[in-house]
């Protein structure tokens, strides 16, 4: 079975919303380590334990570590399916 051109169109739609959610999830991820990293410094200076909160920072920095891969991923799909759009309608055989 063809996907027709308006199909692989909104496909590559999809994706595109989808990349722009991703960056901007990756960017409020920065933000949310920076402010753990804020809040480490601010117990360390106050003498408290800071080993959680230390722990949370390693934690937030994996989790962005998969998002950028996932956004990868869709940015593959994004550009495949920008090649399939370009091409114009599939060909019956």
């Amino acid at each position: 079975m063809t996907i027709s051109l308006a199909e692989r169109t909104e496909q590559l739609h999809a994706e595109e919303r989808l990349l722009v959610k991703a960056d901007a999830d990756i960017d409020q991820g920065w933000q949310r380590i920076r402010n753990q990293e804020d809040l480490v410094r601010e117990l360390q200076a106050g003498g408290h334990d800071s080993g959680h909160a230390e722990r949370l920072v390693d934690l937030l920095k994996q989790t962005l570590v998969e998002w950028e891969r996932h956004r990868t991923l869709i940015l593959q799909r994004v550009n495949y399916l920008q090649r399939e759009v370009d091409a114009g309608p599939p060909m019956d055989s």
